[in-house]
């Protein structure tokens, strides 16, 4: 599993990366000045977007809901911290 670490964390970091990039322009169009809009507009785009593209799992690829949540949970604190931190940036 070591050995497989860095063909999985490499490709991981570059999707975060423009997951970021695209991030920062939605909350440069929101307007948003602070982190709580920021966080907001990272809520909202993990909601609209991540949400429903990965729903398909549960669906279609009968894989459990529990592990649907498990693994939004996780983007969705990703993206409410990127979302926050961009807000704020000078």
């Amino acid at each position: 599993m070591k050995a497989g670490l860095a063909k999985a964390l490499i490709p991981d970091a570059i999707g975060s990366a423009l997951m970021a990039f695209v991030l920062i322009h939605a909350v440069h169009y929101a307007g948003a000045q602070n982190w709580v809009q920021g966080a907001a507009v990272g809520f909202f785009n993990r909601l609209g977007f991540v949400a429903v593209a990965t729903l398909g799992s549960v669906t279609f690829e009968k894989r459990s809901l529990q592990l649907y949540l498990i693994n939004n949970a996780y983007l969705l604190l990703a993206l409410l911290l990127m979302g926050a931190v961009l807000a704020v940036r000078p």
